[in-house]
Parts: structure tokens; sequence; C-alpha cells
């Protein structure tokens, strides 16, 4: 568009305005007070709905499955939104489910597809009719569709591909070229784009005029130099609130930051909550605007990200309640394999003080009391760091200052529960060095727990291994192979 022709555009929609507001006075004048707003339709009564996705309605639902009733499922399932219905079939069992897609997978959205979780949606995905998954696709954003487009076969890729109009083909097809877990995949090829020296009045004709065009929902106007490079962006709320004469350049926001198509998505996301941003452009090798992230697709990969630390600290891989038995069990089979590992360490520990335990059998009684105490000291340091390495609020400036924190924590920790260990001692089994020793090894332990727990997982940052992943298994066998060997060895040098 050129300014000759946004002037002519602004100067009709003034004139058009002007026409508007006398026609709705006049309107006002005839209607009387008590009259609802011209322009607005009177308010019509209608009926407060709200689904709720509660036992009732899931057990509904599940008989229209065993009835195989598609109408039935059709009025029980239209009033919930696609995250609802996601969850619900999430929730169903494997035979619930195939007949579900059965009877009703005709009617799936590509909403339905994009709130489902990764490893069902693959499973949803190849249920469905190539028609159906076709015309699902089509309504979605183009980030969504590459979300989508990642779970599938080449042959399965080119075919949904094969369903889309040229341009939206090639957009896709470019996206997909771009690494996993990029800027690139995560970003939406729709955008809204002004040059840099239009103003307000131009925006808003231009808006009005390419409304079949625009995105579903934005947040920003781009603003680009001829050679389409971004180079600020204006909220539509300050847009709307300002004259029509306004340039945009003069209202951009101070927030404004780019990404490249290869940055990493959990940087991106960091930046999103690190800088409270609502969406962001992305730029190709020579700067080019070529897309935009939002805040929905940047959050939604934190939640990925914390989600995926939880269940890695735990040993259970990537899991959920709608795995298999046999999908279940090859995620955390390895992780009891390392643990058994770590047990026989710590037993081997254990082995050279037999001689120890043969004659003092009370022993054998606290051991798992230090072991355990430490174990939960080392869980609690390594909770902490692996969650502040992923926000990046643990970092080389203060790691020290952490590491002598937790080890201070440790300390003081060790020592009050030395002096109840000392009292278990000293009356459950009448015996004072007996009380000292487990309650030196507490301290120890709980010191060396404390340092395990924020050393080992920075370690391994360091080396590229994820933290949440490795850590549990480090830190579980020195806790548990200084326990023992310290109560053991304080032991057989002080009672023997």
């Amino acid at each position: 568009m050129t300014e000759r022709s946004g002037v002519e555009m602004a100067n009709r929609a003034d004139q058009n305005d002007t026409d508007i507001d006398t026609a709705r006075a006049a309107e006002s004048a005839a209607a009387g007070p008590g009259a609802p707003a011209p322009g607005i339709p009177p308010e019509e009564p209608r009926e407060e709905f709200d689904p709720q996705l509660d036992a009732g309605r899931v057990r509904e639902v599940l008989d229209a499955i065993d009835a195989e009733d598609a109408a039935a499922l059709t009025v029980l399932l239209d009033p919930l939104h696609p995250a609802d219905i996601a969850d619900l079939i999430e929730q169903f069992d494997d035979r619930h489910r195939r007949v579900f897609l059965e009877v009703w997978g005709s009617e799936i959205d590509g909403e339905i597809l994009s709130e489902l979780r990764e490893g069902l949606r693959e499973e949803v995905i190849l249920a469905l009719p190539q028609e159906t998954l076709s015309d699902a696709v089509r309504d979605l954003d183009s980030d969504d569709v590459v979300d989508l487009l990642e779970d599938l076969e080449e042959s399965q890729q080119a075919l949904i591909l094969g369903a889309l109009p040229a341009i939206d083909r090639a957009q896709i097809e470019q996206a997909l070229a771009f690494p996993e877990y990029s800027a690139g995949r995560l970003m939406q090829r729709e955008v809204v784009r002004a040059p840099e020296h239009w103003d307000v009045g131009q925006t808003i004709d231009f808006l009005r005029a390419a409304d079949n065009e625009l995105p579903d929902q934005f947040y920003h106007i781009m603003l680009v130099d001829p050679r389409m490079r971004p180079i600020g962006y204006v909220a539509l709320g300050r847009m709307l609130s300002s004259p029509r004469s306004t340039r945009l350049a003069d209202i951009t926001e101070d927030s404004f930051r780019t990404f490249g198509v290869e940055q990493p998505e959990a940087e991106v996301a960091y930046a999103f909550n690190q800088y409270h941003l609502i969406s962001a452009p992305v730029i190709d090798a020579e700067e080019r605007l070529v897309g935009v992230i939002t805040i929905d697709d940047a959050m939604a990969v934190l939640d990925e990200e914390a989600e995926e630390d939880i269940l890695r600290l735990a040993g259970v891989g990537e899991g959920s309640l709608s795995d298999r038995v046999i999908d279940t069990t090859r995620q955390r089979l390895p992780w009891l394999a390392v643990n058994l590992v770590t047990a026989i360490m710590a037993s081997l520990v254990i082995a050279q003080f037999e001689g120890v335990i043969t004659q003092i059998v009370a022993l054998a009684v606290l051991m798992p009391i230090v072991a355990s105490m430490g174990g939960n000291a080392g869980t609690q340091s390594l909770t902490v760091a692996v969650r502040a390495i992923a926000t990046r609020d643990l970092t080389g400036s203060n790691v020290w200052r952490v590491v002598r924190r937790e080890a201070g924590v440790g300390l003081v920790n060790g020592l009050i529960f030395a002096v109840v260990m000392g009292l278990v001692g000293l009356f459950w089994f009448s015996s004072p060095q007996l009380g000292y020793v487990i309650g030196l090894a507490m301290v120890v332990n709980l010191v060396i727990a404390g340092l395990a727990g924020i050393l080992v997982p920075v370690a391994l940052d360091k080396v590229g291994v994820d933290p949440a992943l490795a850590s549990g298994a480090f830190v579980t066998t020195v806790t548990d192979v200084v326990g023992f060997f310290a109560f053991l060895g304080l032991a057989s040098v002080i009672l023997l």
C-alpha cells in the first residue's frame, strides 16, 4: 500500500466515522431513554451453561461409547472445550479409546489434536481417516500443524501436506527443515506486519481490509523496514487508543526483542518468562521477519520442561497414566537397574564391616536411619539445584555461595539430629558411645548430602548431561556409601 492510498483510505474512514456517529445520535434521540445503545442489538435472555468434566459426565461418555452411540457423544462433547475433550481421550483405557475413535473419530478437529499429549496424539492421528485428518489440519495455525506433523512418519506427513494449499505447504515444509526444539519449529508464520512509516489510521484501514487474511489471535503489529527486517512492534491496545494521525514508530513497545530461527526453544521460553513478553518476532539469517512466537507456545515449552524435570528426577521418563504396561515398564526398568547397582555398591561397603556388625548388633538397627536421612537431605538439595539450573537462577557467579549455604544447612541439621540420635542411642541401647557414633555420622552424612545435591547436578550440567536425568542416581550413591562408611567406620574405631 502506498502513502497516498493510505491517506485516501484514512480520509474516507474519518468521513465514515463522522456519518456513523451522526446516524447513531439520531437513532438514540428517536428511541428515547432506556433504549439499548445504537448499533448494539438488544440483549436476549440466554441459558447459562457451564459444562463440567466431572465424574458424571465422564460416566455418560463411557456409556455412550459402550453403546456406540455417535449422536449421544455429539450431544455430550459439543459443549466441551477441545482441551476437555483431549483430557477425556487421555482418561480412556485402550478399548474405550479404540471404540471412541471408530464411532466419533470423524468429528475430531485440529484443536483437539493439538491439546493431546504427544505420545497419545500419535496414536490418535494414526487411527483417524485420512480425510478427517486433512480437514483438521487445514484449520490450524502453522505452528500447530508443525507440532502435529512432527509425530508422523514421512509418508503420513506427505499425505497431510498434500491436502494443504501450496503456500501453506511450502511454509510448513520450511518450518520442518529447522532443527527440532528450535524457534523455527515453535513459531507461527501468520504475522501482522506494517511499514515503519505508517500511522495508526493507515494500519486500522489495512486491518479492516485484510480481515479474512489475519491470524485468529495476535497481540502486536510488527514494524518492518524496506528489507523486511523487524524494527519494533506496537501493542493493539495502545494503537487503538491513539489518534489516527499517530505514527506507529512513536508508540512502539520497549520490550521488543527478536529470536533467530535456530535458537533453542528453551531459551525463547526463558526470555518470555524473564522479560514478560506477549509475542516476539523470529528472524532468519538475513534478519528478515519470518514468523512470530506467542506467549501460549512459550509457556507450553516451560510447562513441558518442568514436567520433564519432575518425571526424570523420579526416574519415570516421560510416562503418563494412559501408557500401556509394556511402555511404562520399558521407561522405568533402566532406572530401577541403576538403583540396583547403587544398592549393591552400598552393600559392598557394609560387607567391609561385617565383623563390626556381628559384634555390635545395634549397628544393623541404626544403619538405615543414617542412610535414609542422608538420602532425603540430598534429594532436597538436588531438587532445588535442578530447578535453579533450569530457570538459570544457579549460575557460575553464585554457585559457590549456594554450595556454602547447603553445607551450612547440612551442618546445622546434622547437629540437631545428632543430639536427637545421641539421646536415642543412650536411652535405647544404654550406650553413650553408640549415641556419639551415630550423631557424628549423621553430621558427616548430612553435610556431604547437601554438597552432593548441589555439586553433582552442576557438574553434570557443565559436561552437557541433563542434571534431572542423571543426578538422582549419583546423589543416592554418594549418600548411601558415605553414610554407611562414616557410621560403621566410626563404630569400628570408637566402639571396638
